[in-house]
């Protein structure tokens, strides 16, 4: 069964001078202050697209990759990903870089590595991004 998430955008004023607000509707997680300085500056308490982009594939990313270890018969542990995306006024998004501490009983660090790499490969947001770098360091704790 196919879900959709929402979020809403008010913006006020120019891009270089105005701002907004972006409401998480599907959770009601709350709203969060987003201006064109958090993209290209200093976040200074708001956020951004990229950094929103940057939640939406770390969490994206740790789901496939422990689903994949699950079925592989290796649950983890632990996942800790971090994900950096790259915003390059003029150009976009330059690229994501995902960075994976795992903790799975029984696995290689060789194999840790392919099965996060089909992870960066498979995850939704992954596939979304399609046209985007994406980079992957991924190591056993």
């Amino acid at each position: 069964m196919a879900t959709t998430r929402t979020a809403t955008t008010r913006w006020e004023g120019s891009l270089l001078e105005g701002a907004g607000k972006v409401t998480m509707e599907s959770s009601g997680l709350g709203t969060y202050d987003v201006s064109w300085p958090a993209r290209t500056e200093e976040p200074n308490g708001k956020t951004s697209p990229e950094e929103l982009i940057a939640a939406a594939h770390s969490s994206c990313f740790s789901m496939a990759l422990s689903g994949a270890l699950a079925k592989a018969g290796t649950p983890p542990t632990s996942l800790d990903t971090k994900a950096d995306a790259t915003f390059q006024p003029g150009e976009g998004i330059t690229g994501v870089h995902i960075t994976v501490v795992g903790r799975v009983e029984g696995m290689s660090e060789e194999d840790f590595k392919a099965a996060a790499e089909g992870a960066k490969q498979n995850c939704p947001v992954s596939k979304a991004l399609t046209g985007t770098t994406i980079t992957l360091d991924a190591s056993l704790a």
